[in-house]
């Protein structure tokens, strides 16, 4: 058994919609780079509704330890515009063999305001250490909506 090893992020997917049940991942429209937002005249503030998907690999050792899980948006500058920082902690279900990775599935739904059009990125990492994060980059696109005829 490896005792240098660390809770990773071993996958990250961009979603419309993705959700954890049960230990699942449920998701909706995964895999997307390109998020397109309808933006209404006058341009004004567009709320873009998406889903992120992770699995973190929790080392035996380190199960029933807390961690942090640190989410970014980030924009082509590296500004970050919206985050997100939450607490990992998982257990040993019993009868489990000693030395076994256990993964987390997370499953998130948020509501981001992107400032412009263009490219970003995500980047999520466990207590900020860039060994064990993961980047999904993506573009913004807007689309204008149509004026409702009278």
């Amino acid at each position: 058994m490896k005792t240098n090893q660390q809770v990773t992020v071993e996958s990250l997917m961009l979603a419309n919609h993705a959700e954890s049940v049960n230990g699942l991942l449920y998701i909706s429209g995964g895999g997307c780079n390109i998020h397109r937002r309808i933006v209404p005249p006058g341009g004004a503030e567009t709320l873009s509704h998406l889903g992120l998907a992770l699995i973190i690999a929790v080392p035996w050792h380190q199960t029933n330890l807390t961690h942090d899980l640190i989410i970014e948006f980030r924009d082509e500058d590296a500004k970050i515009i919206a985050n997100i920082n939450s607490k990992l902690n998982m257990g040993r279900p019993p009868g489990l063999r000693p030395g076994t990775t256990q993964y987390a599935n997370v499953g998130l739904t948020m509501n981001v305001v992107f400032p412009h059009p263009g490219d970003y990125e995500i980047v999520v990492s466990i207590e900020g250490v860039e060994d064990s994060e993961r980047r999904w980059t993506f573009q913004v696109q807007d689309i204008p909506q149509m004026a409702a005829m009278v």
